[in-house]
């Protein structure tokens, strides 16, 4: 795996793969940046939601379950001192859904935390807590 990384202007980076898609990055103004886009910090958070995310809905889908909709909220805690890195994060699973059950996502969260999520997996192998809860709402 490689990616390449530029400056574009002030702090703003572009991040492209091999396939010359592109990630955006950014910072506040207090450190040269626009806020155009997400920190790379943020962007780690919401790399670890994504990949929880697509195995979760894997599994689901595996399990011929319907996915109205899906949301992971997730919020983190930093070290107080550099290097900031995540001490703690907290993801809210929230599926709407017909026929999936609590006993349903949580296996498939479970599955996803425990074995497949390489990013969860990153995070918590860095000293970071991970927890987690789940919701089913029926529509």
């Amino acid at each position: 795996m490689e990616v390449n990384l530029r400056l574009d202007k002030n702090m703003r980076i572009i991040g492209t793969n091999r396939l010359g898609l592109e990630t955006h990055f950014d910072t506040s103004p207090e450190f040269g940046g626009e806020h155009s886009a997400p920190s790379p910090m943020e962007t780690m958070l919401m790399a670890m939601g994504a990949c929880t995310f697509m195995d979760v809905v894997s599994i689901l889908r595996k399990k011929r379950k319907t996915i109205t909709s899906m949301t992971i909220k997730i919020e983190a805690k930093r070290a107080s001192e550099h290097p900031k890195v995540f001490v703690k994060s907290h993801l809210i699973y929230e599926l709407v859904s017909p026929d999936a059950t609590i006993e349903d996502l949580n296996r498939s969260i479970e599955l996803s935390q425990t074995k497949y999520c390489s990013a969860s997996a990153m995070f918590k192998l860095a000293g970071c807590e991970v927890t987690w809860e789940a919701r089913v709402i029926k529509p």
